[in-house]
């Protein structure tokens, strides 16, 4: 027997808004049950996964423990972080190196941390 993951849940304080933000990360929509106000709002990805974002009364205090790794489907990593933080992401941690290898670590709106990595194209 195996198990498979189903969601990412990701703890909040503003569901809908972090969503939001995430929607314009991933290219992909809230769940057409999912509206403002609602204590958990989920995006499936085309993977299957869902991120989920539940609403709790704590604020985030530490560095994650689990985080999310992007890789750029077309354009660059570095293009990436870019339209990224245009988004409302924030610069963490740049861990690039000079051969063109490494990540940036970046924040989402409410502090949590999530990593760029290059793209296939670049690391051909």
């Amino acid at each position: 027997m195996t198990a498979y993951v189903d969601n990412i849940t990701v703890d909040c304080a503003d569901p809908w808004a972090l969503a939001q933000f995430w929607t314009k990360v991933t290219g992909r929509p809230v769940g057409d049950d999912d509206h403002q106000g609602d204590p958990e709002i989920g995006i499936r990805l085309e993977s299957g996964v869902t991120l989920l974002f539940i609403a709790v009364p704590e604020p985030k205090t530490v560095k994650n423990r689990l985080h999310v790794c992007l890789k750029p489907d077309g354009g660059t990593r570095d293009e990436e972080v870019e339209r990224l933080l245009k988004l409302g992401a924030t610069l963490h941690a740049d861990h690039r190196r000079e051969d063109g290898g490494g990540w940036i670590v970046l924040r989402d709106p409410e502090g949590n941390e999530f990593c760029v990595e290059r793209s296939l194209a670049e690391m051909a």
